[in-house]
């Protein structure tokens, strides 16, 4: 099954052409095949600039969103559907003229069971909050089927009746003569707008809907190594289906904040930490922050700007596997200071003597340049 253009470039329905753009850019950006080399990276970009093209052209936007992706195949725009669905054309032709010879299956479609409508909510996380999982609380609204008629829309005590215009289909059709042959031409039946049933008396609770609005709570959870994109699906919490229907699905778009210390490369957690000069020369044991708490860390002596020391498993759990960790990769950076008092100088400067006399170069910068590496 085809997944939907919205779904794909990450945006609501009702996104105007300025996010459309934002979202095609960066997504195009993240799947070019000359800059992402992991399988299905190709397949997944020509995705995205279908649904772009599709939805930033505004006639095309309009099709898709009235009769989805067979609306707008490469023959719609000429008023043809490709016969390689027939089923899309069948419902497309259907809309239009009733069908082949008046069929009236369009009809008993319509008027049987209705699944509910897939709701979306977005779910912004901290980082830790991403790395570890656990559970969100968060409220929804959506529609359940009232309780007091049990979704007839019919006051207690009363049943819908059939719909004596289109005697339960939902339809009404008229008869056209064109030069081509006659055409059965048919629309949503006015009086009971389709449903095929009637109520004479509306429940009062729900005003004849069948349905009700309501906010509620729902626990979430979160499972560990979550990034930015992932969707979670909560089954039969959307809407709720039509005439015995089953209820729609709620999906959890996540969205994980970005945190002052640390970073992450897919499973690895990236941070700098800095250190002085003499710590870099002599070598430490120093605490370091991450996303487990404080753990100790080497400074190698001699350690140079810029060295990388890693943290194994103190990564990001793996999506699906959380027993298995990134690491923790730490980037050093060395703190020169700008001043120093007299004493420091003179030490520095004896030392800078020692150093010259090994190395043969002299002054304070062929000392500090022995020591890294200049």
């Amino acid at each position: 099954m085809a997944r939907d253009y919205y779904d794909i470039l990450g945006v609501s329905r009702s996104a105007d052409p300025d996010e459309l753009k934002r979202a095609y850019r960066r997504l195009a950006r993240k799947y070019h095949p000359d800059v992402n080399k992991e399988p299905g990276a190709e397949e997944t970009f020509k995705e995205i600039n279908k649904a772009y093209e599709t939805l930033s052209d505004q006639q095309m936007r309009m099709r898709y969103d009235q009769f989805g992706e067979a609306g707008v195949s490469s023959a719609a725009g000429a008023g043809y559907q490709d016969f390689g669905d027939f089923g899309g054309f069948a419902d497309i032709f259907e809309t239009f003229f009733g069908g082949f010879g008046g069929s009236s299956q369009s009809g008993r479609r319509r008027s049987g069971p209705t699944r509910g409508e897939d709701l979306r909510f977005d779910l912004k996380l901290k980082f830790r909050e991403a790395v570890f999982g656990g559970e969100q609380q968060i409220r929804i609204s959506h529609l359940e089927g009232c309780k007091v008629c049990e979704g007839t829309g019919a006051k207690p005590g009363t049943r819908p009746q059939t719909c004596g215009t289109c005697q339960g289909s939902g339809q009404v059709r008229r008869m056209t003569r064109t030069p081509l042959g006659n055409f059965t031409q048919v629309s949503v039946c006015p009086t009971c707008n389709g449903q095929g049933q009637t109520v004479t008396e509306k429940c009062d609770s729900c005003g004849g809907r069948g349905q009700n609005q309501v906010s509620k709570k729902l626990q979430i959870k979160i499972p560990a190594g979550v990034d930015t994109g992932t969707r979670l699906r909560v089954s039969n919490e959307g809407d709720a289906g039509q005439r015995g229907g089953p209820p729609g699905d709620l999906y959890v778009y996540l969205f994980v904040q970005e945190d002052p210390e640390f970073r992450r490369d897919g499973t690895n957690v990236l941070s700098e930490f800095k250190i002085s000069y003499l710590q870099a020369i002599l070598g430490a044991q120093l605490p370091v922050k991450t996303v487990d708490g404080e753990e100790t860390i080497t400074i190698p002596a001699g350690t140079q700007p810029g060295t990388v020391l890693t943290l194994e498993n103190h990564g990001v759990p793996r999506l699906g596997n959380p027993v298995s960790r990134g690491d923790h990769l730490i980037t050093i950076i060395i703190n020169i200071p700008t001043r120093i008092s007299t004493e420091e100088r003179e030490l520095l400067v004896q030392l800078a003597s020692i150093r010259a006399e090994q190395t043969g170069k002299g002054g304070i910068e062929g000392f500090l340049g022995g020591i890294f590496g200049r």
